[in-house]
């Protein structure tokens, strides 16, 4: 593992960032899954977590279908909407989707799209519990990923009702109007209060340079300031750490004020990149990054059993 403070692939300012970009980019869930999808299917073939990798490319094309059959569901109106962002307060909060009937029927749809899928029998064993599960245990479940409380004893079938609530979530996210959400706090989605998965500095001709912390939850994205920890909001002791003679596309960007990281994607290199699934491939970045004294603070679902 190296140390680069300087990092200038990832620090250099262009145009786009001088004229102040866009603070919130909204998730386009018609097509968020499938090119998701289409990543993990590019990723597995010879990684070290190939079985994984290929799992998690079926669960996205299940999401994918999803994503094209749900009907959007329903947001809060626009006055409650207004008044949650004047307030710092994200206009669709996350807790709301535990008792939405919409979370519910996508969770079941999901199963029903899984349950044609080759999988390991760990996961099989998980889909069939998340079948059976009653009303009252659905909702725990809801309730226990939305608040980061995922029982370890219970991860397997938690990815499934995260998987629901992602596409759920991504369909309430894509009806926000993109002016209204406002800087919540560090590490907070400012549309649902979700958790950062990672960040990317985006290689588009528009946002050229522009670094966006995309969320865990709805796949929003928000403006945050280059050299400047996601977590807390320190500028002081940030350093970034990667993988030595592995691509620098990825970098773990720690903090010494919270001691935790989160990724950073360069798209500008490559940009194929995806935030989720990028995040379950460079797994041995986390590995070393958290042997070396770091805590992550980012939040993915999908490696929850790491």
């Amino acid at each position: 593992m190296s140390d680069d403070q300087g990092f200038a692939a990832f620090e250099e300012v262009g145009i786009a960032e001088r004229d102040k970009p866009p603070f919130v980019r909204l998730p386009a869930p018609r097509t968020l899954f499938g090119l998701r999808a289409m990543r993990f299917t590019t990723l597995a073939p010879g990684h070290q977590l190939e079985p994984y990798l290929r799992f998690l490319a079926a669960l996205a094309q299940a999401q994918d279908k999803l994503a094209q059959e749900s009907v959007e569901p329903a947001i809060p109106a626009l006055d409650e909407q207004r008044r949650r962002a004047a307030h710092a307060m994200p206009p669709l909060p996350r807790e709301d989707l535990a008792d939405d009937a919409t979370t519910d029927a996508a969770f079941t749809r999901l199963i029903a799209l899984m349950e044609p899928v080759a999988m390991p029998e760990l996961a099989r064993a998980a889909l069939a519990r998340a079948a059976a599960a009653d009303g009252d245990s659905r909702h725990a479940m809801f309730a226990a990923v939305l608040g980061d409380a995922v029982p370890v004893e219970a991860v397997a079938e938690h990815i499934f009702a995260a998987a629901a609530l992602q596409v759920v979530a991504a369909l309430r996210t894509a009806r926000l109007d993109a002016q209204l959400p406002q800087p919540v706090a560090d590490g907070v989605c400012p549309c649902c209060g979700g958790a950062p998965v990672a960040s990317a500095v985006v290689g588009t001709v528009d946002l050229d340079g522009v670094r966006y912390v995309h969320c865990s939850l709805c796949a929003a994205q928000w403006n945050h300031v280059r050299i400047k920890c996601v977590s807390c909001g320190s500028t002081k002791g940030i350093a970034y750490q990667e993988i030595e003679g592995v691509s620098d596309t990825i970098k773990a960007e720690t903090c010494d004020e919270c001691r935790t990281y989160v990724k950073i994607l360069n798209q500008r290199k490559d940009p194929e990149l995806e935030p989720i699934a990028d995040d379950v491939a460079s797994l041995g970045l986390d590995i070393l990054v958290t042997e070396a004294g770091w805590r992550r603070a980012g939040v993915n679902p999908f490696l929850l059993g790491y």
